[in-house]
């Protein structure tokens, strides 16, 4: 066997210490190839127990009903029956209105969505009897749970014939429970559960009508002072219309009297007979008002309280049939418009023209 050379031994004497020596780990490549054929051994193990693995089958339920887990004895070579769910023969199928989801049974909606609405009109029933009497009407208050079983039955076969036996039961069941939860608890002398609505609730299912006399009974003292105070204002406002509406009406008034104060005063000039100057205060009166404002003695006051501050109208006593009247006369000469005496000019003229002619046809007829 030939000695190793000088030089090789002395190359191994110069390896420093604290490092390994070249070639004591695999290389990376090998590293990688060897996690690659681990992986796969332990996905190909997985994959054969599960494959070699059989589920448990379900246990019977028993008399076709659905129980609870819990009514079941749990043996090591069956499954538990789920809720709502009948097990027959290691197969599973759940009543109405809930769907299978492998060994599960989900509710769907539907039986929820009729309990909600059951237990929404049971309460409206049993709170409205509470609101009633709460009225002062006769009404029941306190209901049994037979009562209310009775009543969810009543419900479900009016309104709510899509379900099935089984998922009416179940509706029933959700019914009874959402009652016990909302419902108010208390019992009678002979030991019986009864059952009734809260006062808070019955308070909102009270009518209208109700509700306003309750209110008003409790606050009697502010409603008879709050009527008070509003007739009162009433009374003000009609007073200061009523007030308004007179003295705007003395107003119309008062200009009436102006023009057949300034009428007379123009017939009088242009020589007619029949016309005199003034005009008695009596006569005007009732002449310009009508018999329901004749009995108002503030308003022809009112009017003539305008009349003696206007300066154009001359009031003075005069004695007519030998009775001592009022008397008012137009006293501001040439005081009418243009177009207005021009208007009352021609009228006059017109009229005279009629009366000759009248006389004219006379002469000629005779």
């Amino acid at each position: 066997m030939p000695m190793p050379s000088r030089a090789r031994r002395r190359s191994k004497s110069r390896w420093p210490l604290g490092e390994p020596p070249p070639g004591l780990f695999p290389a990376r490549d090998d590293l990688l190839r060897l996690l690659a054929v681990l992986s796969i051994a332990a996905a190909a193990a997985a994959a054969c127990s599960l494959l070699n693995r059989r589920p448990k089958p379900l246990c019977d339920s028993g008399g076709g009903e659905f129980h609870s887990t819990a009514a079941y004895t749990h043996h090591d070579s069956c499954q538990p029956c789920p809720p709502h769910g009948r097990c027959v023969d290691g197969n599973l199928e759940c009543v109405q209105g809930f769907n299978k989801y492998g060994n599960m049974c989900i509710e769907d909606g539907l039986v929820s969505q009729t309990a909600t609405k059951i237990s929404q009109l049971l309460e409206r029933r049993i709170c409205d009897q509470y609101a009633r009497a709460l009225c002062g009407q006769p009404a029941t208050i306190l209901f049994q749970e037979l009562d209310i079983s009775n009543i969810a039955d009543e419900l479900l076969s009016k309104g709510f014939v899509g379900l099935s036996e089984d998922g009416a039961k179940v509706a029933k069941i959700k019914v009874l429970d959402s009652a016990r939860a909302f419902f108010e608890k208390r019992f009678s002398s002979d030991g019986v559960e009864e059952f009734k609505c809260p006062e808070l609730v019955a308070e909102l299912y009270r009518p209208l009508t109700c509700q306003i006399r309750r209110w008003i009974s409790r606050n009697i003292m502010s409603v008879i002072a709050f009527g008070v105070l509003f007739s009162a204002l009433l009374w003000i406002l009609w007073s200061i219309y009523k007030r308004q509406a007179l003295l705007k009406r003395a107003e119309q008034i008062y200009g009436q009297v102006c023009e057949v104060l300034e009428d007379n005063a123009i017939d009088a000039k242009i020589g007619n007979s029949e016309c005199e100057p003034w005009v008695v205060t009596s006569w005007l009166r009732d002449h310009l008002l009508v018999p329901q404002e004749r009995r108002n003695a503030f308003l022809w006051k009112k009017v003539e309280e305008l009349i003696l501050e206007d300066s154009r109208i001359d009031q003075y006593p005069k004695v007519i049939k030998g009775e001592s009247k009022v008397v008012y006369e137009w006293q501001a000469s040439g005081s009418l418009s243009g177009k207005r005496k021009i208007k009352r000019m021609q009228g006059v003229a017109a009229g005279a023209a009629i009366k000759l002619g009248e006389e004219y046809i006379i002469m000629l007829g005779m």
